[in-house]
């Protein structure tokens, strides 16, 4: 009987001296704290430009964004396009840049003399 007077006043002290160091936390105030992955902006739609109704006698521009190792193969792209369609001006340019920086000077010479534009990207 003693053995459990002992055990249980040391469970009292024991849960007394708990709820002792965790009352101060429980009254502390609380903090809000915001959503790290915030909202997207809202998506621009931009419609595709109309189709050409033929290629014959238009210029259009093939676009290398220069993705690592792809300069042959736009290069022989625009080999097979020029036998497949001669009547076509098929014109092979390099952007400035990565594929995220702007090239101005590239996009107004393909509005100025160019009817069409293939990009390439990559993969």
């Amino acid at each position: 009987m003693n053995k459990l007077k002992t055990w249980l006043l040391l469970g009292v002290f024991l849960l007394i001296s708990l709820l002792a160091t965790v009352a101060p936390y429980a009254e502390e105030a609380k903090i809000t704290v915001l959503n790290p992955i915030g909202y997207s902006p809202p998506i621009r739609r931009v419609p595709m430009a109309p189709r050409l109704d033929a290629l014959s006698g238009k210029t259009i521009y093939i676009v290398d964004v220069k993705f690592p190792l792809s300069d042959q193969f736009f290069v022989e792209m625009q080999k097979v396009l020029t036998e497949k369609f001669p009547q076509t001006n098929w014109v092979l340019r390099d952007k400035k840049g990565t594929y995220f920086d702007d090239d101005p000077g590239l996009w107004a010479e393909i509005k100025e003399k160019g009817n069409g534009v293939i990009m390439g990207i990559g993969h």
